[in-house]
């Protein structure tokens, strides 16, 4: 809000527009006229320039008087608003949780494990997605409530944050209908005929994926890795290639991107964990969703 004038002299400007001279707001406002001649006085030294100029026994506005009547309209009309918003907000209570989300983590399962806190009266739910480390540091600063990640953070002493595990999935693979066949025949060697699609290379997950393919003595034909999970799963249900993706959701999978489970990443599994900071009152909602298991599909 800018400090170079005062709104009390803008809101007697605004009531001599409003009511077509300074007599008159002075009656309206219940004030001498000389005070408000005064106020407006003011505001035209604060504006630098002239609002009023003399007109038969009144006064009319200059051209930048009726600018600034037109914006004081509206700063005016919105503040006599603002005591009916603030009534009709603070009778409805409302309960913000402010959530983290890692882009490695399944938008799926992250559904899923919402859902108790979901059905919560009343809820304001904030999603915010960003880095791992960012979410992190903004769980630190109590800008957020909690993360959900498929990982537990990194030691740090200046950093109080704790994991709490939520459950964990096998990852299978999956295609799109008309690469299945192909992907089947002869899975797992089969998967180093077929283009395959990967998280990104930092993501715990496609650390045990790159060991499965070592065990298996496959190379895969990698042609696109991806940060963000539903990505992933998008360009797999189009047919771009074959996707690792986690069981708990295989039926998601199927309705929602058209692709279908070939065969299993024996030894591979995603991890969840709720991660909040520590604190002596715990927001219950956190509460409630450090009590949250991942349910099998």
């Amino acid at each position: 809000m800018s400090l170079d004038f005062s709104y009390r002299h803008l809101y007697y400007f605004w009531v001599v527009g409003r009511e077509g001279g300074i007599a008159k707001a002075a009656a309206r406002l219940g004030i001498a006229v000389q005070t408000v001649s005064s106020q407006v006085r003011e505001l035209e030294r604060a504006m630098g320039v002239a609002l009023l100029r003399p007109a038969a026994r009144t006064v009319a506005l200059t051209d930048a008087g009726a600018a600034v009547l037109r914006q004081a309209e509206q700063i005016f009309q919105l503040g006599e608003q603002l005591p009916r918003i603030a009534r009709a907000v603070g009778s409805v209570p409302t309960v913000r949780l402010a959530v983290g989300l890692s882009g490695a983590l399944p938008k799926l399962v992250v559904h899923r494990l919402l859902r108790p806190v979901v059905a919560e009266t009343q809820l304001r739910l904030e999603c915010h997605g960003d880095d791992f480390d960012d979410l992190l540091a903004d769980l630190a600063l109590h800008r957020l409530d909690v993360v959900l990640a498929d990982r537990p953070p990194p030691p740090n002493p200046n950093m109080k944050l704790y994991a709490h595990p939520l459950g964990a999935s096998p990852i299978g693979w999956y295609a799109a209908r008309e690469l299945a066949p192909v992907a089947r025949r002869g899975f797992p060697q089969s998967m180093a005929n077929v283009p395959v699609l990967l998280p990104a290379p930092h993501t715990p997950t496609r650390t045990l994926i790159d060991q499965w393919f070592e065990r298996h003595g496959l190379r895969p034909r990698v042609v696109g890795e991806f940060e963000d999970s539903a990505l992933l799963k998008t360009f797999g249900g189009s047919g771009m290639g074959v996707f690792p993706a986690a069981d708990a959701i295989r039926r998601e999978i199927a309705d929602t991107f058209g692709a279908v489970r070939i065969g299993a990443c024996k030894g591979v599994e995603q991890r969840y964990f709720a991660i909040a900071a520590q604190k002596r009152i715990q927001h219950r909602l956190v509460e409630r969703l450090l009590r949250t298991r991942l349910a099998a599909a």
